[in-house]
């Protein structure tokens, strides 16, 4: 019996160690793919470095390109048979409570959103393991590094629909531009667009600078145009690919420079011999897809709803001098920020806090 038994035991670790080397990835994004330069992408690369570790794994993105919520779930069910995993990107795939319920067998990662039930509820699916970031810290980050670098005193930010976590990205850049005026003198003001101001889910005006989507490339750069002529000489860009048209609007204007979101977007600021980036705000998402499909493969995989940061290592800015253009006193005054953002002395404003840019909690932190 204690040899059948030992036997019986080799044989399933023998087959768990098959399934993780041959894990079966669907990565589903919308609207757009795996090589945006950023959100999307930095999620891709935590799975591709999976497979270098797991050469026999397989990943597959799946595009749906309307950035329709129904649309999205209809999309995750259609692929959910073919795969061990499934990666879901975006407030968009909050609703895939029911698919992963019915197929308990399989293990999905929720990235950007916690699930949902039917009436928009938040609920735990024992397989979704769900992540949503501290958008507003990476904001905050970026709100600092604009006020302290900008010549003109005049910054912006530009994101691209009024969703909870863009609005994160909004409130938690005016928060730190607020707190380098406060505590370093930058004097900085933030220039807002009436005619590109945001309206949030619950209706609410939350001003800011709007594109009205993530892919309009075209918009973008008539709102980064519009911002340019205001003055303003450091642009946070949050807008995914919309983006790439404010990236345009200063590659076309002199001495403006864009402070990256979500991804070292360095090569996205390529101008010529020079680069427009002043540093990049990153939500380090692609490390914690790579943790927890390691979590798969051996075995240890754990539903829940996460909320990751500053203090879990899951944001931060890129501060290399070979991909930024920070002075090294900024460097400084960011980093002292980061200490304050991961001790939770700082709490920067967001669009669930109760409070705003001008009020936040840690503002009179030094």
């Amino acid at each position: 019996m204690k040899k059948f038994l030992a036997l019986l035991f080799v044989l399933l670790a023998f087959s768990s160690a098959c399934f993780a080397e041959g894990l079966k990835i669907a990565i589903v994004t919308s609207p757009n793919d795996v090589h945006d330069g950023g959100f999307f992408e930095d999620n891709y690369n935590g799975i591709l470095d999976f497979i270098k570790d797991h050469p026999d794994a397989s990943a597959v993105n799946v595009v749906e390109k309307t950035g329709d919520p129904a649309a999205c779930l209809k999309v995750v069910e259609d692929v959910a048979a073919d795969y061990d995993v499934v990666i879901c990107v975006g407030f968009q795939f909050s609703g895939i409570s029911e698919v992963a319920e019915d197929n308990e067998d399989l293990k999905f990662v929720l990235v950007d959103t916690w699930p949902s039930d039917p009436n928009g509820g938040v609920v735990q699916v024992e397989n979704i393991n769900a992540m949503t970031y501290r958008e507003e810290e990476g904001g905050f980050l970026a709100g600092v590094a604009a006020a302290l670098s900008s010549k003109t005193k005049k910054v912006a930010v530009v994101n691209g629909i009024a969703y909870p976590s863009n609005v994160n990205y909004q409130y938690g850049f005016m928060s730190g531009v607020n707190y380098a005026n406060k505590h370093y003198g930058t004097d900085a003001t933030i220039v807002e667009l009436p005619s590109y101001s945001g309206v949030d889910v619950t209706g609410q005006n939350v001003g800011g600078n709007y594109v009205g989507s993530f892919t309009d490339q075209a918009n973008g750069k008539i709102v980064g145009q519009a911002l340019i002529r205001e003055g303003c000489d450091v642009i946070f860009v949050a807008a995914g690919n919309a983006g790439m048209g404010v990236f345009t609007a200063a590659k076309e204007a002199k001495d403006v420079y864009i402070v990256g979101c979500d991804a070292d977007q360095f090569k996205d600021g390529v101008n010529g011999d020079s680069n427009i980036i002043l540093t990049s705000s990153l939500k380090i998402m692609g490390v914690n897809n790579k943790r927890i499909l390691n979590e798969i493969a051996a075995g240890d995989f754990k539903g829940g709803n996460y909320l990751l940061g500053v203090a879990e290592n899951s944001v931060g800015y890129v501060k290399s001098k070979d991909h930024s253009s920070l002075s090294d006193e900024a460097i400084s005054k960011l980093d002292a920020v980061l200490a304050l953002l991961r001790d939770g002395k700082i709490v920067p404003a967001s669009s669930n806090s109760g409070t705003k840019p001008d009020n936040f909690v840690g503002l009179d932190i030094d």
